[in-house]
């Protein structure tokens, strides 16, 4: 028996929300771990006040708030993504020439934790350590447009919640969520000059072992030079490979070829 009862129960109620595919009733979180029902409301409101929950009061219903996002930018930051992702995105690099990143979400940011850059490619903003804004950038569509639509309107309650920085680009819920279901029905995420005048930019989400975002890759190209959504395949291929190294549940095939 654990000797710390309240800690051991509050981390089994994350661990749970985190595996579902949706918001959840309390009643269902208390059945499945064979905790009383007070004692899940009790952990379920603390939770709430620190942000690790989020609760649908229309539905009944609790899944996992910006808090808990923010911890798995902090799982980023210890390596074990960066050094998978790595030596994947330098072939991707070596293959089509342009420059790619590695980033994970970050509260209503994106926080880039690889980026390998080509030759006589232009500099980008988005070096390791930079966080931007998700809405923006190809890397945070592709995530955001994996996450179930209460979390994202979450993320982004109103319009203050909305950063601008070249004028182009969703500035409130609505729009933002057109772009996502684009998004989410073609399979990646795109923009064009939203994050830097002049770049454009594809990017495809990486799934954990329950279909949950915890990577995208990206590619950016100098407008028009490049149709950034040619490569949309090999980057598509790419982010299966890294999904099945951290266990996720796509196997990596590119040209036919796999690549772990």
């Amino acid at each position: 028996m654990s000797k710390a009862p309240a800690a051991d129960q509050t981390l089994r109620i994350l661990t749970f929300l985190a595996r579902q595919r949706g918001p959840v009733a309390a009643a269902r979180i208390a059945s499945s771990l064979g905790v009383p029902r007070s004692t899940v409301y009790q952990l379920l409101a603390e939770m709430q006040r620190q942000g690790y929950v989020v609760h649908l009061p229309e539905d009944h219903r609790w899944g996992l708030g910006v808090a808990a996002f923010e911890l798995s930018g902090g799982y980023a930051r210890h390596e074990p993504l960066s050094r998978l992702g790595r030596p994947l995105l330098a072939a991707l690099v070596d293959d089509i020439g342009e420059n790619a990143h590695l980033a994970v979400l970050h509260g209503r940011d994106v926080l880039y934790i690889v980026e390998e850059r080509a030759p006589r490619r232009p500099h980008l903003v988005s070096d390791v350590g930079v966080r931007l804004p998700a809405q923006l950038a190809a890397t945070g569509r592709a995530m955001l447009a994996q996450l179930p639509k209460h979390q994202v309107r979450a993320l982004f309650p109103d319009t203050s919640a909305f950063v601008d920085r070249t004028g182009i680009g969703p500035r409130r819920y609505s729009e933002l969520r057109r772009l996502l279901d684009v998004t989410r029905l073609s399979g990646f995420a795109s923009e064009d000059g939203e994050i830097t005048r002049g770049l454009a930019s594809v990017g495809v989400a990486v799934t954990d072992h329950v279909g949950w975002p915890a990577a995208s890759i990206a590619i950016t190209v100098e407008q028009g030079r490049a149709e950034p959504r040619d490569y949309v395949d090999r980057i598509t291929a790419v982010a299966r490979e890294l999904s099945r190294r951290i266990r996720g549940n796509a196997r990596g095939v590119a040209g036919g070829v796999e690549l772990g």
